[in-house]
């Protein structure tokens, strides 16, 4: 328990920045399970319309991540690796030319 009034407030606003960073975190998750479930089915299926939904949702997680990072929420090398992660998965689901 806090004894004095600025740990009180230390730990209010402890709390409210781990709910801040876990809203991150969450959302950072569920952008990047939407671009690579998106990958794999053009990778299925490679179309025009998909590849536009593929780069859609591929820029709203690079969006969310560097926010995240921008934010410290992320450290910049987990940052990196998360889209080096979803790069990869394009690359390698992008039919070969």
């Amino acid at each position: 328990m806090a004894n004095s009034k600025s740990a009180t407030k230390r730990i209010q606003i402890a709390e409210r920045n781990r709910l801040r960073n876990k809203a991150y975190k969450s959302s950072v998750r569920t952008l990047m399970k939407k671009c690579l479930t998106r990958v794999d089915r053009y990778a299925a299926n490679p179309t025009s319309e998909l590849s536009e939904q593929v780069q859609e949702s591929l820029s709203e997680a690079y969006q969310k991540i560097d926010k995240a990072v921008a934010r410290g929420v992320f450290h910049a090398n987990n940052g990196a690796r998360k889209k080096s992660r979803l790069a990869r998965a394009l690359k390698k689901a992008a039919p070969a030319s």
